[in-house]
C-alpha cells in the first residue's frame, strides 16, 4: 500500500534532502519508503521486489543507511510526537510479574549432591574473622 499525501507530507520535511556521495542522484524517497513498507508488509525477499521501485540493492543499502545514522529513529520519534500532540496515540503500559525458574537438572546442579568444604577454605575463612 503507498504512501498517501497526507502521510508523506507529514514524513518528508523529516527527510534529508542529501544526494549520495557517488553516482547519480538518489530514488525519490518516497518510492523507497513504499518499498521498504511493500517488503515488510509481504515478508518478501528482497530479490522479489518488484520492478516498479526499481534496483533492489539500492532500496536495502538506504534502509541500511538510514538505519545507520539514524534517520528512521528521527522520523519515528517526531511522528509519535506528532501524533501524541494531537491526541492520536493511547499509551498502555503492561507489566508482567510472572516468575519462570528452571528445574535444578536445567542449571547445571551435580547430581551426587552438594560438595563438601575442604580443609583450607574453611581455615582461611577462620583466619578473616580474626
Amino acid at each position: 500500500m503507498p504512501l498517501t499525501d497526507a502521510r508523506w507530507a507529514r514524513i518528508e520535511p523529516l527527510l534529508l534532502g542529501r544526494t549520495p556521495k557517488r553516482g547519480g542522484r538518489w530514488r525519490d524517497h518516497r518510492e523507497v519508503i513504499d518499498a521498504v513498507a511493500w517488503k515488510f508488509q509481504t515478508g518478501s525477499q528482497w530479490g522479489h521486489l518488484p520492478e516498479k521501485y526499481g534496483n533492489w540493492r539500492g532500496v536495502y543499502n538506504r534502509l541500511r543507511m538510514w538505519a545507520a545514522d539514524g534517520t528512521w529513529e528521527r522520523v519515528f520519534t517526531a511522528l509519535m510526537a506528532q501524533a501524541d500532540e494531537e491526541g492520536g496515540l493511547d499509551w498502555v503500559v503492561s507489566v508482567d510479574s510472572t516468575l519462570v525458574r528452571a528445574h535444578q537438572h536445567a542449571a547445571g546442579a551435580r547430581k551426587k549432591g552438594p560438595r563438601r568444604a575442604s580443609q583450607r577454605t574453611m581455615a582461611s575463612a577462620g583466619l578473616a574473622e580474626d
